[in-house]
């Protein structure tokens, strides 16, 4: 017998996170200060001169990934609630500061 999916906060932690470690990825690979103030609504916007690097490629994979987390983010805060999903996001980013150092800021 399968275990029903479990649409609390640990399922909506793994598929934010697993996103979220793409999106650190591209990133890296595009030399995008992410968490610069400013600098996500202008890869939404799709300005990629917010890159340290050419890489078309990863830049629109970049902000295909960072649609997506906020479309996940969006059913989540319909699911577990803002204040639940908010601490999520403060823990993943978090932990990618952890692993990525201040490449990302």
């Amino acid at each position: 017998m399968t275990k029903p999916t479990d649409f609390g906060g640990e399922w909506w932690l793994k598929n934010l996170s697993d996103i979220d470690r793409e999106i650190a990825r591209q990133a890296l690979n595009c030399k995008v200060r992410l968490l610069a103030p400013g600098v996500i609504e202008r890869v939404l916007r799709n300005d990629a001169s917010v890159c340290g690097t050419a890489n078309p490629r990863a830049f629109e994979k970049l902000r295909t990934t960072l649609m997506m987390h906020y479309h996940i983010r969006d059913n989540a805060v319909q699911h577990i609630g803002e204040p639940a999903t908010q601490k999520l996001i403060e823990e993943i980013v978090a932990g990618l500061r952890a692993k990525v150092g201040d490449k990302l800021d």
